[in-house]
């Protein structure tokens, strides 16, 4: 059963793990029978029965997904496990990305009836970006049409060739059983997979041959990781067990082999689960130092797992939770702290009050007096938000903060009554807070407020918890497109603001250079002026006449990207200048030099894949492409054909509706932003007419 919770953890007995994958693959479910085998809950939680401890939420139980990460701390053979569960549906990819950004390991989780499916290639990549060693655990191959193997191939095709199994499945789908363990070189048993315990056996005959050829390319592999084991191995030395496991834990943290094991994630198969959490993902002293730089003076720091080192700290999630307000869950890298200490929020250059420290079990919670280095918590009494670094102000330091993708599509919200509004207000500011690809606009021509996300689920979401947490009823539009606007050529252009109506006026005078960037780089400010012809003191007002502008181009209204403006040349008057007349300078040369540098529009265009019934293929390219879709490839997945395309969002409403139709229900899609894109000359036109009426 569970240990102590006010036990301490050496460092090396510590794993913050994340489970990741496509939607549906059982992360959910996994996570809930490992909570059940460290012994954190009594019962299995179900999906399908809505009394999981992790999907904790309303909405989550009622759709059977996941739509927040939860954190859980469990514990298993002497060992800490904080573990946290994300979601699998792509509008909420910013829970996998701030998740994986403060993980030491992650067990990927794939639908063996599927194999790697699209959200599987996106969490890969987003663990690829942040270095996390991961492990693969291959579900539900007791089902009908689960197969480990096939399931294998397709690791080995779409992500990776060193994935290897550390253990293979004995009996196929519904007679599945058990598996032999390669690394030991024994069978392990189960009559039934919600029973306690594994039968340890001799490797059934049938499956001696299969286990010793996966065995010996195991240990081929591994051992490149090992040059005094690789030469052990060349002269025909016999691989010990606890070398073999040494050499499997460096290569898994090195990023470059990934273990496989497969199972039920509904019972016992967490128990391999946890075994090789424990044995190959790597404690917070196994990893390199963080990067981080001197606030002041940029210079580079390295901030090693040290519980006795100086306090650092990144803020990755904030949550409003019912009963303690407002929590700021935490990644401690090095140092200590108690409860109610100061902390400095060097992102804001802030004191801030660690009121409370919570260890979290999903939507539960157990109060520490202190938590240390390599650990994960959330506090109560912060104002740190997502991505801030909570540090000593004897050594202030600012770690990288986290980046997540810009919302590609928006709703208009209006309060149904005047006793709404203010509730509106208050309900926007909390959820922008905890989530960082929410953005909320308001529309000046028509006084309306637009709320964007990443997707038609994740408003969707955001709309029902304004109901039932805030009690806010809203009236919703139609979904919009977050379009963009950039331009095509390099101009300079001059702009003056000369404002006289007695007493002292108003004076400021810039020259910008206006050029395009590459896409996603946003909006650049570079100061080039010499010699004093704008004093420095003015410099920042400019900055934020360009910002301001930006968020408005000319075209239709809508930001202004992938763009850098230099400032580069101006003059001023030595009473009538002030911030007011430089910022209102500046957007004036702002929107000036936009319109002589061939402005457009720009799309957002989806990455859209389709699993359909060979029958339906024609029917379901044609209608792509009638999309304005550009059909990028097909393929085979079992007995049905995957499509995949490149299709603006604006012509992407209503398709699940046509897909069925078209498909007798028989087909699926995915879909997930991809990229900007400018938008044809004849649709640009509707849009800037749309946006005029």
């Amino acid at each position: 059963m569970a240990e102590s919770n006010s036990k301490t953890y050496p460092l090396d007995k510590i794993r913050n793990i994340g489970i990741i994958a496509h939607i549906d693959a059982g992360k959910t479910t996994t996570t809930e029978s490992i909570l059940y085998y460290t012994g954190k809950t009594h019962k299995i939680g179900e999906i399908d029965s809505g009394d999981t401890q992790m999907d904790w939420m309303d909405q989550e139980r009622e759709r059977g997904i996941t739509i927040q990460s939860a954190a859980t701390t469990s514990f298993w053979k002497d060992h800490r496990i904080n573990i946290i569960d994300t979601p699998g549906h792509v509008d909420f990819t910013a829970e996998v990305e701030r998740s994986l950004r403060v993980l030491d390991g992650a067990v990927v989780v794939f639908d063996g009836k599927q194999g790697v499916e699209p959200q599987s290639e996106t969490v890969w990549r987003q663990a690829d970006k942040y270095h996390v060693p991961r492990i693969c655990f291959i579900n539900k191959i007791n089902q009908i049409g689960g197969d480990f193997f096939k399931s294998l191939s397709s690791i080995h095709e779409r992500l990776s060739p060193n994935a290897f199994p550390i253990y293979i499945p004995i009996g196929f789908e519904k007679d599945l059983r058990g598996s032999v363990d390669l690394v030991r070189m024994k069978a392990y048993i189960y009559s039934d997979f919600k029973q306690d315990n594994l039968v340890e056996e001799d490797i059934p005959e049938d499956l001696k041959e299969q286990a010793l050829e996966y065995r010996k390319e195991l240990v081929e592999k591994v051992v490149e990781f090992d040059d005094a084991l690789m030469e052990k191995y060349l002269e025909g030395g016999e691989i010990t067990e606890e070398e073999l496991v040494d050499v499997i834990r460096k290569a898994t943290i090195s990023g470059k082999f990934y273990p496989v094991l497969g199972g039920d994630g509904r019972g016992i198969a967490a128990k391999y689960v946890l075994d090789s959490v424990v044995a190959y993902l790597p404690s917070p002293a196994d990893l390199p130092p963080v990067v981080g730089h001197k606030v002041g003076t940029g210079e580079e720091l390295m901030v090693t797992s040290d519980e006795n080192g100086p306090f650092v700290a990144l803020a990755f999630k904030v949550q409003t939770d019912p009963y303690v307000g407002r929590l700021t869950y935490f990644r401690i890298y090095s140092g200590r702290a108690a409860a109610g200490s100061y902390l400095y929020n060097s992102t804001t250059g802030n004191k801030e009050r660690l009121g409370r420290i919570l260890l979290m079990y999903a939507n539960k919670r157990e109060e520490l007096k202190e938590i240390k280095a390599g650990e994960i918590g959330a506090a109560v009494g912060l104002d740190a938000t997502t991505g801030n670094t909570l540090c000593t102000e004897e050594n202030p330091i600012v770690l990288e903060a986290i980046k997540f993708a810009e919302p590609v599509i928006g709703i208009v919200v209006e309060p149904k009554t005047s006793a709404d509004r203010d509730k509106l207000g208050e309900s926007l500011r909390k959820f922008t807070e905890e989530d960082p690809t929410l953005k909320v606009k308001s529309d000046e021509e028509t006084a309306q407020t637009v709320l964007y996300g990443m997707g038609e689920l994740h408003l969707e979401i955001i709309v029902d918890r304004m109901k039932r947490e805030f009690g806010v009823e809203v009236v919703t539009g139609q979904p919009q497109v977050a379009y963009r606007e950039s331009i095509h050529n390099k101009v300079r252009v001059e702009d003056k603001y000369i404002h006289q109506s007695g007493g002292r006026g108003q004076y400021g005078h810039v020259v910008i250079d206006m050029e395009p960037l590459e896409p996603g780089m946003g909006v650049s400010f570079e100061d080039k002026i010499v010699g004093g012809a704008i004093p420095k003191e003015f410099i920042p007002a400019v900055e934020k006449g360009i910002k301001a502008a930006a968020e408005s181009g000319i075209v239709a209204g809508y930001p202004v990207v992938d763009v850098k403006i230099s400032l580069v040349d101006g003059s001023f008057h030595e009473v009538d200048s002030s911030e007011m007349a430089f910022k209102i300078a500046a957007s004036s040369a702002f929107r000036k030099a936009q319109q002589q540098a061939k402005p457009y529009l720009l799309e957002p265009i989806m990455a859209v894949e389709v699993v359909t019934p060979e029958d339906f293929m024609g029917d379901v390219i044609g209608n792509l492409s009638g999309r304005r879709g550009k059909i990028e490839g097909t393929s085979t997945r079992g007995t049905a054909v995957v499509i995949k395309a490149k299709v603006p969002l604006a012509e992407m409403f209503g398709y699940a509706t046509d897909l069925r139709g078209m498909t007798q229900g028989r087909a699926s899609f995915t879909m997930e932003p991809s990229h900007y894109e400018e938008v044809p000359a004849q649709v640009a036109e509707k849009i800037v007419s749309g946006r005029a009426k």
